[in-house]
Formats: C-alpha cells, sequence, structure tokens
C-alpha cells in the first residue's frame, strides 16, 4: 500500500513538471515573438502599424493563452 501511494506522488510531482515545463516553453515563446516585434518596429518605423499588425495580434493572443501555471502545493 506505501509503494502505490509512493508511486502515485511520484507519478503526479512528475505530471506536475511536466505541465509547468511546457508552461515555461510557451511563455518563452511569446517572449521571442516579443523580441521579433520589437525589430519589426524598429526596422519598418512610421509603417510599423500596416507591416507588423500580424505579429502585433499574435504576441497578443499568446499573452492571453501563455500564461505560466505553478503548483504551490503536493496534494495528498
Amino acid at each position: 500500500m506505501a509503494d502505490t501511494v509512493v508511486e502515485l506522488l511520484k507519478a503526479k510531482i512528475q505530471e506536475r513538471e511536466d505541465h509547468l515545463r511546457e508552461s515555461w516553453v510557451k511563455a518563452m515563446e511569446a517572449r521571442l515573438v516579443q523580441d521579433e516585434l520589437v525589430k519589426c518596429h524598429r526596422y519598418e518605423g512610421v509603417n510599423h502599424l500596416e507591416n507588423c499588425k500580424w505579429l502585433a495580434d499574435k504576441y497578443i493572443q499568446m499573452l492571453q493563452e501563455n500564461r505560466v501555471k505553478g503548483y504551490k502545493k503536493i496534494e495528498v
């Protein structure tokens, strides 16, 4: 019985770590899109509203969807 509890806790911890890692990957993807958006704004100058709109829309969408969600405690 103790082995099954330990295995369940290990599986739950692994699942949480995987989820947290995936959240961080998505957050870093959003950061890369932000960097590209800044480059586009600098390169395009006064035309950045027209030429970088697709990148700005993608960045806004990623900000809404790709938030890092962590866990504070282990549920027993």
